[in-house]
């Protein structure tokens, strides 16, 4: 809770390097690099069940829904289910209500049944989706961590003015597991003023200063390395070209090095590193070593058992 001491609105961060998004239907949440938006802002609301601390938090986008834990699965089949923005009307049940657990300087959303809020990522529909969920492969276990950063700092209370905790739980989901829909909030074009606040990861927990403007957030150290901007390509070697696909900070030096960070952030276990030909946009797979100068990298990554791989040059191909 202690990441939130003094929040009144704050960016969420994914593991993804995106950001969480309250998506302009004023229903869905998904993830986005545009951390400028004040879509990506969500006001904290504390929730106090009687006593004087605070026991969970209640996020609010800007169109006036609160990010809510659905029972609606988000696929049929599989274990997510969806996070939605939705209204309260009168007092607010437990699927609004997410209780944060700290893990070094980054923190995980849990819901009331033991959930948490995960940025999801791969081919689409998963690619920038946003599910709660308990991660059972080790190589998603960090898709549930997020980065906290402080848009607006709360004003302190004037002393001797009474607290007013925000009214308790009550869980009154219908018993069919649906989430209530109402009416959608009426759009407002104000934004919140930025504080220019984040929490870092320095050996100190403490509100740092960033000295940039409230049109994006600046890291609080150098970031050393190259970067590596990498997609999918399905069995026939095609990418998703309208998508910006996604993104990694690499610090080794060997192709070996950078073909093991991937497979561990993507899951898969058979991966073969390509480029693309910039004359005739046939992909060509990296073999000897990565470009000089930690200059950034564009791949595209081909499962071995893809049937594009039968056109390669040897090794790979026919």
């Amino acid at each position: 809770m202690e990441l939130f001491q003094r929040a009144k609105t704050v960016r969420l961060k994914s593991r993804h390097d995106k950001y969480l998004f309250a998506d302009e239907d004023e229903s869905h949440v998904i993830q986005d690099r545009n951390g400028a938006s004040p879509n990506a802002r969500w006001l904290v609301e504390p929730v106090f069940h009687g006593g004087t601390q605070p026991v969970a938090l209640r996020f609010k986008s800007r169109y006036g829904r609160y990010l809510t834990a659905s029972n609606e699965p988000f696929l049929m089949g599989v274990t997510g289910q969806k996070v939605l923005q939705t209204a309260i009307s009168g007092r607010a049940d437990s699927s609004v209500e997410w209780e944060p657990v700290r893990d070094g300087f980054q923190v995980r959303l849990k819901t009331r049944y033991g959930n948490f809020l995960r940025a999801n990522k791969g081919m689409p529909p998963w690619r920038n989706s946003v599910t709660h969920d308990v991660p059972h492969r080790s190589s998603t276990q960090d898709w549930v961590l997020w980065d906290v950063e402080i848009v607006e700092i709360a004003t302190p209370k004037a002393e001797g003015s009474e607290h007013r905790p925000v009214p308790p739980m009550v869980d009154n989901r219908p018993e069919n597991g649906s989430v209530h829909r109402h009416e959608p909030a009426r759009r407002t074009n104000s934004t919140p003023p930025d504080a220019h606040g984040a929490y870092g990861t320095g050996a100190n927990s403490r509100l740092s200063k960033l000295e940039s403007s409230d049109s994006f957030s600046v890291p609080l150290h150098k970031v050393d390395g190259r970067e590596i901007y990498y997609k999918i390509a399905d069995d026939n070697g095609n990418v998703d070209e309208a998508s910006e696909g996604e993104h990694l900070t690499f610090d080794g030096t060997s192709l070996d090095e950078l073909n093991q960070m991937l497979k561990e952030k993507t899951g898969l276990t058979d991966i073969i590193v390509c480029t693309k030909n910039v004359i005739n946009g046939k992909l060509v797979p990296l073999r000897l070593q990565l470009p000089p100068n930690n200059a950034a990298m564009r791949v595209v990554l081909v499962e071995e058992s893809s049937k594009v791989v039968k056109t390669f040059p040897w090794p790979y191909g026919s």
